[in-house]
């Protein structure tokens, strides 16, 4: 799957992988799922953006919410960026956002 091609939305699946846009919020107050922005979804963390440190933190608030371990999640890009792209391998369950309808 090509860099950015998740369409319209913030995340589109790859066989059984799940292609999520982040739209990343480094040395935030709590870990948050955010609501989706455009093409982004926006993920808030409490890690300081340092050496890619914020990007390590989000995959690991994430894994437990996907149902996956944190070796699962590949970061595609963004790694010291707040734009980013993840790849979940297969994730047992899915956060709200992603089987809310958009409003």
């Amino acid at each position: 799957m090509a860099r950015n091609s998740t369409g319209a939305s913030f995340f589109a699946w790859d066989g059984d992988v799940l292609v999520v846009n982040i739209l990343g919020k480094p040395a935030a107050s709590k870990d948050a799922i955010g609501k989706p922005k455009g093409t982004q979804l926006k993920v808030s963390v409490t890690a300081a953006p340092q050496n890619g440190k914020a990007t390590d933190h989000m995959v690991r608030f994430l894994a437990p919410l996907f149902g996956v371990a944190v070796r699962d999640i590949v970061v595609v890009f963004g790694q010291e960026n707040v734009n980013k792209q993840l790849r979940i391998q297969s994730p047992k369950k899915l956060p709200a956002v992603f089987t809310t309808p958009p409003v």
